[in-house]
């Protein structure tokens, strides 16, 4: 029969939590905090792309070699994710993200053995439920065992148990996983349950996860760990002392039970019982049915409502972001602009630099810069700007038109390296103003594809090549007598101003982008960058009109706050940023 012990203080059963709204992983939403460990903190997560909790263990990454460490941590976790066991808690995935490693486990819909001794009357279990405990422990051993694989920090905040009634050992290798991650000492274990060669740093073998085990054990039937102490040194002492006979706390435990117990808690590894299923028979032959215990757990852990903030209906209805539900199609997007934006203007300078070939020639030359362009954006703008800089060479007549060619040479080369590389969006943003005539187009995109610097920088060469390019086509690029035209505005104030402003909303808007990866501070950052822009123009207006206050020109205002308003549409349809919104390629 079920146990039917209430559990005490049952008003406060519920964990303590509160909702979050963030994502990692560009998957994961959070939904609440299961609490902080020595490693890390543990998640309860909805998968937004499988419909489904998981549990994820988040470690900060803390070591100073972080190639070796992720290496490690890696191979540690790929050990656990092959521990399929119905007694072992699954492991889905490990990634890295940032400043965190973070380890995808399976979710298991109850609670751990620490927290249902802390609930149940006296701290301790049945003999039934404890035979259940020790019978499905082992199991998971045995079997990790037969593997090569050592759990190494068995202890109740480890031992998980669901509505079912049935027994998880979670954290396999978390400890020396923790350590790769670069914990100081991670491999010790828990003091108060590690084996003295464990505590030592000697070898350690099976018998070492024997002796942790029977320690979990003597608590559960006890209510207390025989060898808690404040240091290692002193559990230590405890263990080299001998824990004293089980029965005379519990006259009941005489016998096989106790005999056990004492044999796998020797010192010595030599003296204790050589396996865990050995271990396994003896406790569950004297302590009761596995079966019976196992109904009893379920009636205990069943009497814990389920949080409601986890509760799975609130997540299966929402709306997954186009990044996670279609995550093919933000990419296949900037390649398709970019790709379009190249063919559009490498069209313009074509028939400059390959003047005396013929149409075909020229439609498969264009042709291939799209598709260029389509494999790899960043080989977009660089083939426009290099088009760009021969044509204005090939047709110089004076010495200040080819230096022209040469300066925006080496500009182009620079941006090209610290800037298009960075980001798939960092082409689009620089051909955009090009294509739709108007210096102000490419702020709202660099200032969510880009770091702050390199926001500012493409801010800068957009605007320059929005300004330039209808002025150099309509010439069809020979500036012999429009150099002046072009680059003696850019000092005498209105169109510096301008310049500044596109500089100025880009370093803004990527600011408050880059702070949090959240569709809420890329809206914002969007935002504070149009108004900082159209304010710029005002300013450059009432500058280029003697101090009058007018309007802007409402043409190139207009189409950048349109391409604001597009920019942050497509920042919610996307979904919120990986941490890091460089290097997507």
């Amino acid at each position: 029969m079920a146990d039917s012990r209430p559990l005490v203080h049952n008003q406060a059963v519920a964990l303590e939590s509160r909702p979050y709204s963030d994502v990692i992983l560009n998957r994961y939403r959070i939904m609440e905090s299961c609490g902080t460990g020595g490693f890390g903190t543990v998640l309860t997560c909805w998968d937004t792309r499988l419909q489904r909790r998981v549990a994820i263990k988040r470690l900060p990454l803390t070591g100073t070699n972080p190639t070796s460490t992720l290496q490690e941590a890696l191979a540690e976790a790929r050990t656990s994710s092959m521990l399929a066991h119905p007694n072992i808690i699954t492991v889905f995935d490990f990634e890295v993200e940032g400043p965190y490693a973070y380890l995808v486990m399976e979710y298991v819909d109850g609670m751990t053995l620490a927290e249902l001794l802390a609930r149940v009357e006296g701290g301790v279990l049945t003999g039934d439920e404890t035979a259940c405990l020790v019978q499905s422990v082992a199991a998971a051993l045995g079997f990790a065992h037969e593997n090569g694989v050592l759990h190494m920090d068995i202890k109740p905040t480890n031992i998980m148990i669901d509505r079912t009634g049935v027994v998880k050992l979670c954290d396999f290798g978390m400890a020396t996983l923790a350590s790769a991650a670069g914990y100081g000492g991670a491999r010790g274990g828990t003091v108060g349950y590690m084996p003295p060669e464990q505590i030592e740093g000697g070898v350690v073998d099976e018998r070492s996860d024997i002796f942790s085990l029977a320690v979990v054990t003597w608590q559960a039937l006890l209510g207390f760990c025989p060898f808690a102490a404040p240091t290692a040194e002193r559990s230590l002492a405890l263990i080299e002392k001998g824990p004293g006979k089980p029965s005379k706390f519990d006259p009941t435990l005489a016998g096989m039970a106790e005999e056990a117990l004492l044999g796998a808690l020797a010192a010595s590894p030599q003296a204790r019982i050589p396996s865990v299923e050995t271990l396994a028979k003896e406790l569950v032959f004297a302590l009761g049915d596995p079966v019976a215990g196992a109904t009893s757990l379920c009636g205990l852990v069943s009497q814990v409502p389920e949080n409601a903030s986890a509760d799975p209906d609130d997540w299966e209805g929402e709306r997954l972001p186009l990044a996670v539900s279609h995550p093919w199609v933000p990419s296949a997007f900037v390649r398709a602009a970019s790709a379009a934006a190249t063919l559009y203007l490498a069209w313009s300078l074509v028939p400059v630099l390959l003047a005396s070939q013929g149409e075909t020639v020229m439609l498969a030359v264009t042709a291939a810069c799209g598709a260029l362009a389509a494999l790899w954006p960043p080989m977009g703008s660089a083939l426009v700007l290099a088009g760009l800089c021969a044509a204005i060479a090939i047709q110089a007549r004076a010495a200040a038109s080819l230096l022209l060619a040469i300066v925006l040479g080496v500009a182009a080369i620079l941006w090209w390296a610290g800037c298009a590389t960075r980001s798939r969006l960092a082409t689009l943003s620089l051909l955009t103003p090009a294509c739709v005539g108007s210096p102000l187009a490419g702020v709202a995109i660099a200032g969510t594809a880009l770091s702050p610097v390199a926001a500012l920088a493409t801010g800068c060469v957009s605007w320059f090549v929005g300004k330039f390019w209808p002025q150099a086509t309509a010439a069809h690029f020979a500036l012999d007598g429009l150099v002046d035209a072009i680059l003696l505005p850019l000092a005498t104030g209105p169109a510096g101003i301008s310049l500044a402003g596109c500089a100025a909303a880009a370093a803004l808007c990527a600011a408050l982008t880059r702070h949090k990866p959240s569709v809420g501070f890329a809206v914002a950052g969007q935002i504070v960058g149009c108004v900082t822009l159209v304010g710029f123009q005002l300013v450059s207006a009432r500058v280029e009109n003697g101090g009058i206050w007018v309007d802007p020109s409402w043409a190139n205002t207009g189409i950048a706050v349109l391409c604001s308003v597009l920019v942050c549409i497509a920042c919610i349809l996307h979904g919120p940023r990986e941490e890091s919104l460089e290097s997507e390629d």
